[in-house]
C-alpha cells in the first residue's frame, strides 16, 4: 500500500484507541488522534483503494474539513473544480448557485485520507470484520474494552482505552454495538458512473433535479475526473415510518425511481443512452439527521454514518462525517486530562452543536416530498439576487435552508 504504517500479519493485542471503519470519519478521528501520540489501530473490512457509494460531490464544508486534516491541496490535485451548483424544478427551468464546489471519486478520496491517517501515525490493518464488542468483565451492556474482529481467516480480540464505531450506513455493525435505535435507515440511492467525452464541458455544474415523478427524492449529475460523470437518484425519508420502533420501507423501486429520472431529465437521458456505463449502477441506504442510534455508550463512541451523519435535504455528508470524526477524538483525547467519565458528556456537546443544522436540513427536504417547491426557488432565485444569495448562503452554510424550501418558507418569500 505504501510505505505508512500497516499491518500484514496478527493483529495487536492492545491499542489506545482502536478505530473501525476507515471511511471520512474513521480516517478524520485516526488521524487527529495519532498525531496527538496516541497508539491508533484504524481498520476496515476491505483493502484500499476500494469504492464506495456516494454521490462524490464535495461542497463547502467538506473543503473546510479538508483543510483541518491538511489534505485539501492532495485532494485539489485530483478533483474536479465545479463552480456552481444546478438546481432543476419539475417544469424545466434552472438556476446556478455559485459555491467552493468539486468532484472526486471516493474510491480516490478515502484512499487520500487514510494515507492522512497512516502518516500521522496510524497503523491500518485491513482486510478486518468488526464482529463485537468486548466489555468490562464480560457483563451485557459493560464498559467497552475493546472489539472481536474477524482477520486472515480468525476471530481475534482487541483491547483498547477507547473504540470509534465509524461503520456507515448498515446497521450490522451498530446492533452487534448496542446502538441501534432503529434498524432501517434512512433513505436509499443508486448511482453508477458513465463515460462521455462528447458531455465533458457541457454538464459543468452538480445537477440536482426535482419532478413530481421522483415524489420523495431527487436525481443528479455530477461531472467526475477523467471523462467521467457520477449519476444517481436517491430517496430520503423512504425507510422511517415506524412499526414497533423498527422502522418500515416505502413500496419504491429504486430502479425504477432510477429509470424516472432518465425519463424526466434530456440530460440523464442522453448520459445513459449515449454513454459507456462503467461498472453497475449501485445501491446504499443513508443514515441521516443524527437519529437512529445512540452516538456512544461508555467506552465505544460512534461517527460518521453509523451517527446519522448525512443531511436530508441534500444526501451529503462526507464534511460532517469528518467533523463527527474529528469530535469522536477531540472528546478522546479531553480524557487525558478530565478522565473517561468526561468523554461521552464532552461528545454529547459536540454533536449536539451540530444537530440543529441537521434539523434545518431535515425541513427543507420537504421539497422532496413536494417538488413544486423547486419551481418557485428557480423562480424567484433568477429574479431577485437577493435570494440567489440565500441560496449560496445555504451551501456555505450560513443560511437557513427551512427559509427557503418549505412551503411556508416559500409563501414569506414570495411576498417579500
Amino acid at each position: 500500500m505504501s510505505s505508512s504504517p500497516s499491518l500484514a500479519g496478527r493483529l495487536p493485542t492492545h491499542c489506545d484507541v482502536l478505530v473501525i471503519g476507515a471511511g471520512p470519519a474513521g480516517s478524520a478521528a485516526a488521524q487527529k488522534l495519532a498525531a496527538q501520540g496516541l497508539d491508533v489501530l484504524l481498520v476496515d473490512q476491505h483493502d484500499f483503494p476500494r469504492d464506495k457509494i456516494c454521490g462524490d460531490g464535495l461542497i463547502p464544508d467538506t473543503h473546510a474539513a479538508f483543510r483541518r486534516l491538511g489534505v485539501y491541496d492532495e485532494v485539489a490535485a485530483l478533483a474536479t473544480p465545479v463552480q456552481h451548483v444546478r438546481c432543476v424544478g419539475p417544469r424545466g427551468g434552472h438556476i446556478d448557485i455559485p459555491g467552493q464546489l468539486s468532484v472526486l471519486p471516493r474510491r480516490q478520496l478515502d484512499h487520500i485520507l487514510v494515507r492522512a491517517a497512516q502518516r500521522a501515525g496510524a497503523v491500518l490493518a485491513t482486510p478486518v470484520k468488526y464482529e463485537g464488542p468486548i466489555e468490562e468483565g464480560g457483563q451485557p451492556g459493560g464498559r467497552v474494552v475493546g472489539a472481536r474482529l474477524k482477520h486472515g481467516g480468525q476471530t481475534q480480540e482487541v483491547l483498547a482505552r477507547w473504540t470509534v464505531l465509524a461503520t456507515g450506513a448498515v446497521p450490522a455493525a451498530l446492533m452487534a454495538a448496542g446502538l441501534c435505535d432503529r434498524h432501517t435507515p434512512s433513505g436509499v440511492a443508486l448511482r453508477g458512473y458513465v463515460k462521455h467525452e462528447g458531455l465533458v464541458g457541457k454538464i459543468t455544474q452538480l445537477q440536482l433535479v426535482w419532478h413530481p415523478r421522483m415524489r420523495g427524492g431527487y436525481g443528479w449529475i455530477f461531472p467526475a475526473p477523467g471523462g467521467l460523470f457520477n449519476i444517481g437518484a436517491g430517496l430520503t425519508g423512504s425507510h422511517i415510518k415506524t412499526r414497533s420502533g423498527r422502522g418500515a420501507r416505502d413500496s419504491v423501486n429504486l430502479k425504477d425511481f432510477f429509470q424516472a429520472f432518465c425519463e424526466v431529465y434530456a440530460p440523464a437521458r442522453q448520459l445513459m443512452a449515449e454513454g459507456q456505463l462503467q461498472g453497475e449502477l449501485k445501491g446504499a441506504p443513508l443514515r441521516c439527521s443524527l437519529i437512529g442510534g445512540r452516538w456512544s455508550r461508555p467506552g465505544l463512541l460512534a461517527a460518521g454514518e453509523a451517527a446519522g451523519s448525512t443531511y436530508a435535504f441534500s444526501g451529503e455528508g462526507i464534511g460532517k462525517a469528518m467533523e463527527t470524526g474529528l469530535l469522536a477524538a477531540e472528546a478522546v483525547l479531553n480524557a487525558q486530562q478530565h478522565g473517561d467519565a468526561q468523554v461521552q458528556a464532552a461528545y454529547a456537546q459536540g454533536m449536539l452543536k451540530l444537530k440543529p443544522q441537521f434539523d434545518l436540513y431535515e425541513t427543507a427536504s420537504h421539497v422532496n416530498h413536494h417538488p413544486w417547491i423547486a419551481d418557485l426557488v428557480v423562480w424567484r432565485g433568477r429574479k431577485s439576487p437577493r435570494i440567489l444569495n440565500r441560496l449560496s448562503g445555504v451551501l456555505e452554510e450560513t443560511q437557513n435552508p427551512g427559509r427557503l424550501f418549505t412551503v411556508s418558507g416559500m409563501t414569506k418569500l414570495l411576498f417579500e
